[in-house]
């Protein structure tokens, strides 16, 4: 089997347009695994292989790739840096043992990187920093430096420093070996010298050496004071040894730079994977969980061939093949033929095809094992977050968390033939991406899409008509109202029809109160006497009931009503169950508007992300929204601010959002309850029922 020790599963991710692709696309180059190097710009690289990516410039999916560098064998995974394809870079930091952050040299740390950095922090995934970009114009290494200490909060280790600036850029200072690398015009990035450091930069090499080797030692706190109280600088090797040691610990972060579009300052990055970020066998090992509770079981997934199959998939890829499940080895071997078991589903599969991916393109394989992330064509029941393992030793791996959506379009086909491959199209995309959810509006029909944000559903929209052929109407989508009363009331209403043989009669007596909220309908019979006989009392329950589903103030359904039929009266021959329901039905159209009908509308549970200059702005937005502010939380990087809001209120909030903070606030919500509508609000909502009825 392989060596476990020359494996690096790295992710590289950042904010939107700091260079993630084009640094992989120079990697790729680099370590000899394509010939000629794509750009973004014309959508010719490697990674970004679908439409959308190409033409819009920005990468939408993960995509892995394998190459190989000083011996060691890289897992690669290029990242989206897009806000609403964040789940992309969450699923991928889950399965990753390291990553690159990569920072624009002029944008600096921007908010999705912050985002980034977050998960990053939560999956404990040990990074390097790539500071790109450096021969743009406003670039500045040492103002980047600043902010990933303030901003991120996190230490970074400078391990090289530019040599020249903005156009003037021409290569790098390595501060441990103190040597300067220097490319050439030619724009070939193996076209470079190793040459003594330019004078100007001389002190500065060597203080920021100083402080790399004091950083470093604190992961060996021998070595730090014979440093310290001796002076003896310990070997290359030793100095090695603590940068990776802290670099697992999340101690620091080592910090490099350079320009991947003008193939400066990577090769040093990749010597820098190779030797600093941990190998499988050297991260946390996964644990285990119990399959009902989720709660962790105390025991791990070894990092071993040796072991029983334990494996994760971590994202699922329609194909033109069939579906692609992209997998994480975390024990054992899986070999084609093999048969396993999906810990979620109880049910068994026989692994046919496997792969290894190289962006759009894959290389057969019979075998993969433990640190090995690789895809299965054609699984049938497998879904993002399930865990494959050994049929004869039963586990869960930890499962994933998916954020919830925050943006709906309400949508349905342009033509009636396409409403059945609507569904199947949909059902791929769903099990695809886990932000992207489906339901069908009860009320109105309409299928219902839910995303990360309106550029998410936009491209959800356009893989619909360009990859399945199904074209869609996009409409507004729909607040879904409701209505109760506000006063009790005491009523009598009486059914009567003659019409020739016998008739229909019932008249009852009864009382309409508010319930507690949430209580839904309560019925309650307290008839005496045999006024309105006991098999007559369901019929009457039966006919409030239904009239409970469309209200009398805009036909929206009506929450929170108690009924109690205290008396009435019926005929020997022309009474029946019938009558009396109808006698409910017009009971309730009679009494309903006299009890002070109120519209109710959903209010949403906010949690909005914000730095802290913008607090300001974004809690002024929330009361102009007609939210109420319920609590404040700093933290390292931000604040967080917890409001209720009306759902009415929030559509197209992120745009405004991300406009308010410079695209650095996020947030999320949830339904937490019914509550009255003002005025103003409900007269314009029945005023737009009416109108829908008359149109219809």
């Amino acid at each position: 089997m392989a060596d476990l020790s020359k494996y690096r599963n790295i992710g590289i991710f950042a904010h939107v347009d700091a260079g993630k692709t084009t640094t992989t696309e120079r990697v790729l180059k680099l370590t000899g695994k394509i010939h000629k190097i794509g750009d973004t710009h014309d959508g010719s690289t490697t990674t970004d292989f679908m439409e959308q990516e190409a033409e819009r410039g920005i990468t939408i999916q993960s995509a892995a790739t394998t190459c190989f560098w000083n011996d060691h064998r890289l897992n690669i995974i290029d990242t989206p840096g897009h806000v609403d394809f964040t789940i992309e870079v969450y699923r991928s930091l889950k399965v990753l043992d390291g990553g690159v952050g990569v920072f624009c040299g002029s944008g600096g740390v921007e908010p999705q990187s912050e985002t980034n950095w977050r998960y990053a922090n939560e999956s404990k995934v040990a990074r390097l920093i790539f500071v790109n970009k450096l021969d743009r114009m406003g670039a500045d290494f040492y103002r980047v430096v600043d902010q990933v200490k303030n901003v991120l909060a996190a230490r970074p280790l400078v391990m090289t420093l530019p040599i020249g600036i903005e156009d003037e850029f021409t290569g790098v200072v390595d501060v441990l070996s103190q040597k300067a690398y220097v490319w050439d015009d030619s724009g070939l990035p193996e076209n470079y010298e190793v040459v003594e450091i330019p004078e100007e930069l001389k002190e500065k090499a060597a203080q920021y050496r100083e402080e790399l080797i004091e950083t470093a030692l604190e992961a060996d706190e021998d070595l730090l004071m014979e440093y310290l109280e001796e002076g003896t600088e310990p070997s290359l090797d030793d100095i090695k040894r603590c940068i990776r040691q802290g670099t697992r610990d999340l101690m620091f972060f080592p910090t490099y730079c350079g320009s991947a579009y003008k193939n400066k300052g990577i090769q040093l990055v990749l010597d820098a994977v190779v030797d600093y970020l941990p190998s499988p066998t050297e991260v946390n090992a996964q644990p285990l969980t119990d399959k009902e509770t989720g709660e962790p079981t105390g025991e791990v997934a070894k990092v071993s061939a040796d072991e029983p199959l334990r494996a994760l998939a971590f994202k699922i890829m329609d194909d033109r093949f069939g579906a692609l499940t992209f997998v994480r080895i975390y024990s054992g071997v899986m070999k084609k033929g093999d048969t396993i078991l999906n810990s979620h589903t109880g049910k068994t599969e026989r692994i046919g095809r496997m792969v290894e991916m190289h962006a759009n393109d894959r290389t057969e394989i019979t075998t993969a094992q433990a640190g090995d992330i690789i895809a299965v064509v054609g699984m049938k029941n497998v879904q993002t977050g399930h865990t494959l393992c050994d049929p004869k030793n039963e586990c869960t791996l930890e499962p994933m968390i998916f954020p919830d959506p925050v943006i709906s379009i309400a949508v349905e086909p342009k033509d009636k033939g396409s409403v059945e491959k609507m569904g199947v199209a949909i059902g791929k995309l769903v099990s695809e991406d886990p932000s992207f959810q489906v339901e069908t509006d009860e009320e109105s029909g309409q299928t219902i899409l839910k995303g990360m944000g309106e550029l998410h559903l936009d491209i959800k929209v356009d893989i619909l008509k360009r990859t399945y052929g199904v074209e869609l109407v996009v409409g507004q989508p729909q607040v879904a109202y409701r209505e109760t009363i506000t006063a009790p009331i005491e009523d009598s209403f009486t059914h009567k029809k003659q019409s020739g043989g016998s008739g229909q009669f019932g008249k009852i007596d009864y009382r309409i109160k508010p319930g507690e909220q949430g209580s839904g309908f309560k019925f309650e019979s307290t008839v005496v006497g045999g006024n309105v006989p006991k098999e007559f009392w369901p019929a009457v329950e039966k006919g409030f009931r239904e009239m409970m589903a469309t209200g009398t103030m805009a036909g929206f359904p009506v929450l929170d009503v108690e009924v109690e039929l205290f008396d009435g009266s019926f005929h020997a021959v022309d009474s029946s169950a019938i009558a009396f329901e109808i006698a409910a039905k017009g009971a309730f159209r009679q009494s309903m508007p006299k009890a002070s009908p109120q519209l109710l509308e959903p209010i949403m549970k906010v949690d909005v992300f914000t730095p802290e200059d913008h607090v300001g702005d974004v809690i002024g937005d929330l009361n102009r929204r007609r939210g109420m502010i319920k609590d404040q939380e700093a933290g390292v990087t931000g604040v967080r601010i917890k409001a209720d809001v009306p759902l009415s209120e929030m559509f197209g909030y992120i745009g405004h959002l991300r406009t308010m903070t410079s695209g650095r606030g996020q947030f999320s919500m949830e339904f937490s309850h019914y509550s009255a509508c003002p005025n103003n609000v409900a007269e314009a909502v029945i005023a737009e029922q009416k109108e829908k009825k008359a149109k219809k």
